[in-house]
């Protein structure tokens, strides 16, 4: 039995931007079918060569790959809903588009380096009308792909350069010339080709590659397959098997509203066909691909982007999310299993459950450049050099078996995936350069911070909680990617001058980014889940608030004790903090649920949740209080069912 059915070419990624507020993809026939997948080919392996082989200068080589972004934007991407679905040709506007972006992106690649060595950084006035030209493109870009949500608030950045000036009070500034602000722009690094685009046209563009070549060679199969010989069966299966699969994709995908589209498409009437209600088949979909984009190895993308920010290696990174991640799909995990429970469900009858040696048999092999990745990032090989041997072993391991062999229409169907998957974030990598250049030019992020440390005082509780509010504010109707670089600029430097560490700060603001695609009003996420369930969005937003309430709580413990991201202490002391946090979310789901042998009363309930707080922040006293807690609840239940089943005994007698 196959949990995942493929989709057709591109209805994933339609799906994903009409989710996200832009348009539908323009499906070509004829000529330009294959000038689409000719200019992905091309893409692709320049982008790969320069990655991992070849040498450019850093704004060079994202003007290349800005300018492939946008071409590939203007000629998928139409400018209304209405001029979506088949085509022979672009129109005019999308050819004038393309036109003024080759001129614009090839002025800038042709002449930088007489503009560095030449004009000593010095702009003519030809420079500034081609880079508003471009900036005018990228908004275009920006409507189209993104949607308006992330467009919106960079046309408010950047209009804040020039209207600041009339702003009275703390928040205005002494205003910028039009020169000078496309000079940051589009001219410097702090603008659009900063570390966020930078970011994209490395490692973000190679993991999303690889995740569509993972797809194709039928990885997908294999691990949903393995997810149901292992939980197929249990209470609840088909959700946990969601868990899994979700979690999984999500990673690889690197957007939650993506995930939910095409494996929830399959996941949720599954969930409902078990017997869950609507709502709740909903937010598990929404929740398991929301928890993919802070689940090592990969993070989706915002995790090389941390890296970047902190300047420490990825695997610093990836260390630090194991456990939070690890608690946030345990709990996730006994949500279900109790839910399922309560409602007296059982899982997936034996006979649609795949046999786990012929999983292996079949599909085992292609486990094989997932450890090539593992194995390489924590060899001290970059991420890049680490994701091009995973790819080009995917392709490898796919040819150990005839059923899973990729041939060159495979090949070039996955470079094809993998091009145009990299469009919507590194178009929304590139507008937030505009929010990131505001921010450094103005210094309203320094502003905002030394506010919030003045309403905070010494307390780095209620800054914290300023910084969650900012951070799901920001994040809310865009990319996880783009909100966490927008916070990760305003917010987190009011953490780490609390004396928080930044790594700790850092994780913090990324949690509370990636949670916007959960949280209501504007939960992209869980409308996606709601809309496949057919049931109403916010129902499944505020269910998906309750059963993924462990990644809201998680982050304010590790501010305090960064143990648990490995961060300070001992291996050791981790792993015992990791342990006693793990036990602490299957109690927390234990409360949120209400049962734990069986339904427990509103006291017991409080107590579990007091436990659970006690075991997932890290302490020798506060774990053994609250093992004492949880082990006198257990007797109680038990002593009860005796109780009732004595009865029962009498009654029949």
């Amino acid at each position: 039995m196959k949990i995942f059915k493929r989709k057709p070419e591109n209805e994933d990624l339609a799906a994903v931007s009409e989710e996200e507020g832009g348009s539908l993809q323009v499906n070509y026939i004829g000529v330009f079918a294959k000038v689409v997948l000719a200019l992905c080919v091309i893409w692709t392996f320049f982008q790969v060569y320069i990655s991992g082989f070849g040498a450019m200068d850093a704004i060079k080589f994202r003007a290349w790959h800005l300018g492939f972004l946008l071409l590939l934007t203007f000629l998928l991407y139409p400018a209304t809903k209405k001029s979506s679905g088949n085509r022979v040709r672009p129109t005019v506007w999308d050819i004038l588009c393309i036109l003024i972006t080759v001129i614009s992106l090839g002025y800038l690649i042709f002449t930088y380096d007489a503009f560095i060595r030449e004009r000593s950084g010095i702009n003519t006035t030809l420079d500034y009308w081609i880079g508003g030209l471009a900036i005018l493109m990228l908004f275009e870009a920006s409507r189209r792909v993104v949607g308006k949500g992330l467009t919106i608030i960079a046309a408010i950045f950047l209009l804040y350069n020039f209207f600041g000036v009339y702003i009275p009070g703390i928040l205005g500034h002494y205003g910028f010339s039009l020169e000078r602000v496309i000079n940051v722009m589009y001219w410097g690094g702090q603008g659009i080709f900063g570390i966020a685009l930078g970011v994209s046209a490395t490692y973000i563009f190679v993991f999303v590659l690889f995740g569509a070549f993972l797809k194709n060679s039928g990885f997908t199969d294999f691990i949903n397959d393995l997810a149901l010989t292992i939980a197929g069966r249990s209470a609840g299966g088909p959700a946990k098997v969601a868990i899994f699969g979700s979690g999984f994709m999500g990673m690889m995908s690197g957007s939650a509203v993506g995930n939910v589209v095409t494996t929830g498409a399959v996941t949720i009437p599954l969930m409902k066909k078990t017997g869950f209600k609507r709502k709740f088949a909903g937010a598990v979909e929404a929740v398991a691909s929301t928890g993919g984009l802070m689940a090592p190895p990969v993070m989706g993308a915002a995790g090389f982007i941390m890296a970047q920010f902190l300047g420490v290696p990825y695997t610093v990174v990836a260390i630090a999310a194991i456990i939070p991640a690890l608690l946030y799909y345990t709990t996730l995990f006994m949500v279900v299993h109790f839910e399922a429970k309560n409602m007296g469900l059982s899982g997936i009858s034996k006979e649609n459950i795949p046999n786990a040696l012929e999983v292996f048999k079949e599909r085992g092999h292609l486990i094989i450049p997932l450890i090539v990745l593992i194995g390489a990032l924590f060899s001290g090989v970059t991420p890049l050099f680490a994701a091009i041997w995973a790819l080009a072993s995917t392709v490898i391991a796919s040819w150990f078996r005839s059923a899973t062999r990729m041939n060159l229409k495979k090949i070039l169907l996955s470079i094809e995936e993998g091009a145009k998957g990299a469009v919507n974030v590194g178009i929304a990598c590139a507008i937030v350069g505009i929010v990131i250049g505001t921010i450094s030019l103005t210094s309203i992020g320094l502003v905002i911070g030394n506010n919030v440390i003045s309403i905070a005082g010494d307390s780095v509780f209620l800054a914290a909680l300023l910084t969650m509010g900012i951070s799901i504010v920001l994040g809310m109707g865009i990319p996880v990617t783009a909100a966490y670089i927008i916070v990760a600029a305003i917010g987190v430097p009011i953490l780490i001058t609390m004396g928080v560490s930044p790594l700790s700060a850092h994780m913090f603001a990324f949690y509370y980014a990636a949670l916007s695609s959960i949280t209501p009003p504007v939960a992209l996420a869980s409308y996606a889940a709601a809309g496949i369930a057919g049931t109403d969005s916010m129902k499944v937003s505020i269910e998906s608030l309750k059963i993924g309430i462990t990644g809201f709580i998680i982050p304010f413990f590790f501010l305090y004790n960064p143990v648990l991201l490995f961060d300070g202490g001992t291996v050791w002391e981790g792993i015992l903090a990791g342990i006693s946090a793990i036990i602490g979310g299957v109690i927390l789901a234990s409360a949120v649920k209400g049962r734990i042998l069986a339904k427990v009363n509103v006291l017991q309930r409080l107590f579990l949740f007091v436990a659970a707080f006690l075991m997932i922040k890290p302490g020798l006293i506060d774990d053994l209080v609250g093992v004492v807690i949880i082990l006198t609840l257990i007797a109680i239940q038990r002593n009860q069912m005796k109780r009732e089943y004595s009865s029962e005994e009498t009654e029949v007698v």
